[in-house]
């Protein structure tokens, strides 16, 4: 059974800084594709990092310079480093894996919530 479990998120002000973690299990980790996303209220889910097998990483234009992912093969955790949060980062942030184009290979965890106050 696969399982994406997050965690880090929280409270934070603006200017803070957060690191979210996804622990991956019943997947062969090093194979996939793994990505951040997030979703605010009323607002489709994002974007917001990507980084492939290889370690080529992708970022959304907004979280530039600012957010970094990262990953662990040997812990089988992927990790997203965010510094100078603003208030337009508060979502839900969800964990994906991926083998996309290959349909069949494509994971979620549940989400974790960060807040940025103004």
């Amino acid at each position: 059974q696969v399982q994406l479990v997050e965690s880090g998120g929280g409270l934070v002000q603006t200017g803070g800084s957060l690191r979210l973690s996804c622990a991956a299990s019943g997947i062969v980790f090093a194979i996939y594709t793994m990505g951040w996303y997030r979703q605010a209220p009323g607002k489709q889910r994002e974007l917001v990092a990507a980084i492939t097998r290889g370690g080529t990483t992708n970022y959304a234009d907004s979280v530039k310079e600012r957010f970094t992912i990262a990953r662990d093969n040997t812990k089988n955790t992927v990790y997203l480093q965010m510094n100078s949060l603003k208030p337009e980062d508060t979502a839900v942030y969800y964990c994906n894996a991926n083998m996309r184009p290959w349909s069949g290979y494509d994971y979620w965890g549940q989400g974790t919530q960060v807040t940025v106050s103004s």
